[in-house]
C-alpha cells in the first residue's frame, strides 16, 4: 500500500517532468508495480466489459442531463477554466486512458485489491479505498482543492470502483466507469460553456 502513495505524492512530484513524462513514467510504475505483486486485472473480461459498458453509458448520460438543467449547466461552466498543459484531444485520448485509468485501475483494482482481499477478506475494501483517497494528496494541492474533501471523494469513488471489480471479477468495469467519468469531466464543462456563450448571444429576430 505504500509504494503508490510514494510514488504518487512524492517521486513522481519530484521528478520535474511534463505532463507527457509523468504519464509515461506512471504507465511505467503502474506495469512494474503489478508485475511485482501478481496483479489480475482480467482486462479482457466479457462480463467486466459489459458492467463496465452499462456503468460509464449511466455516467455519460448524467453528464448529458447536467447539460440540459440550466443551473447544473452553470456550474459545469464553471469548471471549465481548468485547461490541460496538452491539447484537449491528446489529454482526453491518451492521458486520461492511460496516465489516470490504466495507472490506477490496474495499481488499486488489479493488485491491491486483490491482495488485500486475501490478507484481510471484507476488510480489504476499506484499506483499498483508503489508499485510493491518499494517492490524490499531492494531485488535490497542485490543482488547489481541499485535501480532506478531494481524499473523501475518491475514497468513496474507490469504493464504488472497487465493488465493480469484486462483482465482475476484472478491473475492466471499473476501468469503464473510471474512463467516463474522467473523460467526461473534461468535455463536459467546455461544452456547458460554449452551450452558455451560444444561449447568451442576443439573437436577432426582425425580419418578415
Amino acid at each position: 500500500m505504500g509504494l503508490p502513495l510514494l510514488w504518487s505524492n512524492m517521486l513522481l512530484p519530484r521528478s520535474a517532468l511534463g505532463i507527457r513524462g509523468r504519464t509515461a513514467a506512471n504507465v511505467a510504475f503502474a506495469t512494474v508495480y503489478g508485475a511485482a505483486f501478481g496483479a489480475r486485472p482480467n482486462w479482457c473480461s466479457r462480463r467486466g466489459l459489459r458492467w463496465g459498458a452499462a456503468a460509464g453509458t449511466v455516467v455519460v448520460a448524467g453528464y448529458g442531463a447536467a447539460l440540459a438543467i440550466p443551473p447544473l449547466r452553470r456550474r459545469l461552466a464553471g469548471f471549465a477554466g481548468r485547461a490541460p498543459e496538452v491539447p484537449l484531444a491528446e489529454w482526453a485520448a491518451v492521458h486520461i486512458p492511460l496516465g489516470t485509468v490504466y495507472c490506477e485501475e490496474l495499481i488499486f483494482r488489479g493488485t491491491l485489491d486483490p491482495l488485500l482481499d486475501a490478507a484481510f477478506g471484507g476488510s480489504g475494501k476499506w484499506f483499498a479505498a483508503a489508499a485510493f483517497g491518499l494517492w490524490h494528496v499531492h494531485p488535490a494541492r497542485s490543482a488547489g482543492d481541499s485535501v480532506p474533501a478531494t481524499v473523501a471523494a475518491t475514497a468513496a469513488g474507490g469504493l464504488i470502483l472497487s465493488w465493480l471489480r469484486r462483482r465482475t471479477v476484472s478491473a475492466t468495469a471499473p476501468a469503464l466507469l473510471h474512463l467516463a467519468l474522467n473523460v467526461g469531466g473534461s468535455l463536459a464543462p467546455l461544452a456547458a460553456r460554449a452551450q452558455r456563450r451560444t444561449l447568451d448571444q442576443p439573437h436577432d429576430f426582425a425580419g418578415g
